[in-house]
């Protein structure tokens, strides 16, 4: 299990400011695709101000049909590899840059919990996937520790922290 502490708002502001100043400074627009975090990557990154400027979108798919139907997910990578897997989450970020005008996206899915884990894949289970416009997507599977709460600010943590990873390598 991952056991870094868990980022405070401030923390995740500090994070959030460095994408966007990358985002900007490369002219690109970011967008996000979310399942276990709720929309939380996009909220944070569109607290700040002028977000409008580098922010293009943000979907939040929980369902295997949303997730088909907004991001293009194939339902036999739902069906033999589950949400919560490197495959969706590959196409989820796939499908984000393909269906918005973003030069940048980001993917998670998981099981924040408190149920929905299975021994193979327990609560704290995460995928992020990014990937820049013409680039490869790149994913990561975390196993986080806490509560719901804990969970996913951690993945919003580590989603922001491999976007800036993306946006400077």
């Amino acid at each position: 299990m991952e056991s870094v502490s868990v980022p405070t708002d401030a923390e995740l502001r500090v994070l959030a400011q460095a994408v966007a100043e990358e985002t900007l400074r490369q002219r690109l627009m970011l967008v996000t695709a979310e399942s276990c975090s709720g929309g939380w990557i996009a909220k944070t990154l569109t607290d700040l101000p002028g977000s409008s400027a580098w922010f293009d979108a943000g979907v939040v798919t929980y369902s295997y049909e949303a997730k088909q139907a907004l991001l293009g997910v194939d339902p036999r990578t739902l069906e033999h590899s589950g949400a919560a897997s490197e495959e969706t989450a590959l196409e989820m970020v796939s499908g984000a840059l393909a269906r918005f005008g973003a030069g940048v996206a980001v993917a998670v899915t998981g099981i924040a919990g408190p149920s929905g884990g299975t021994p193979g894949k327990p609560v704290g289970t995460v995928w992020i996937a990014w990937k820049r416009r013409g680039g490869y997507a790149h994913a990561q599977l975390f196993h986080f520790d806490g509560d719901r709460e804990a969970v996913r600010r951690r993945t919003v943590a580590a989603a922001l922290a491999g976007l800036r990873k993306t946006l400077t390598e």
